[in-house]
C-alpha cells in the first residue's frame, strides 16, 4: 500500500526556517516521475509549490516561493525535503507532498496519482 506521509510543520516567526519531509512506503519515491509540494491555506484553493522531475532531477517553483523554498531528494529515494527559507505570513498553510507516477505539468494536481495527509505551517507576524 502506498502512502505518503509528511513532517516538520509548525510555528515559526517571519523570517524563520523549516524543514519538510515526506516519507514515503509501499514504493519509493524512485518509482514516481514527478514528486511534488502544494499547500492550502485556510479559505483558498490548493495551490502549487514545488515539484521535482526524478530523472533529470529538475526543480520547479511557484514564483512566490521561488529563492526561498528549495525541494530535494535524498539518495536512498525514500525521504524528499522542503526546505523553506524567510518564511512570509502568507506562507501559513497545510502543506501536501504528492507523487506522480507518469509525466504530466507538474503544477497541475490531476498529474498526481498519490497524496500525503499534509503538515501544518504557520507563521507569524
Amino acid at each position: 500500500q502506498v502512502q505518503l506521509v509528511e513532517s516538520g510543520g509548525g510555528l515559526v516567526q517571519a523570517g524563520g526556517s523549516l524543514r519538510l519531509s515526506c516519507a514515503a512506503s509501499g514504493r519509493t519515491f524512485g518509482d514516481y516521475t514527478i514528486i511534488g509540494w502544494f499547500r492550502q491555506a485556510p479559505g483558498k484553493e490548493r495551490e502549487f509549490v514545488a515539484a521535482l522531475s526524478r530523472i533529470g532531477r529538475n526543480t520547479y517553483y511557484a514564483d512566490s516561493v521561488k529563492g526561498r523554498f528549495t525541494i530535494s531528494l535524498d539518495n536512498a529515494k525514500i525521504t524528499v525535503y522542503l526546505q523553506m527559507n524567510n518564511l512570509k505570513p502568507e506562507d501559513t498553510a497545510i502543506y501536501y507532498c504528492a507523487a506522480a507516477l507518469l509525466g504530466g505539468v507538474v503544477s497541475t494536481q490531476m498529474s498526481y496519482n498519490y497524496w500525503g495527509q499534509g503538515t501544518q505551517v504557520t507563521v507569524s507576524s
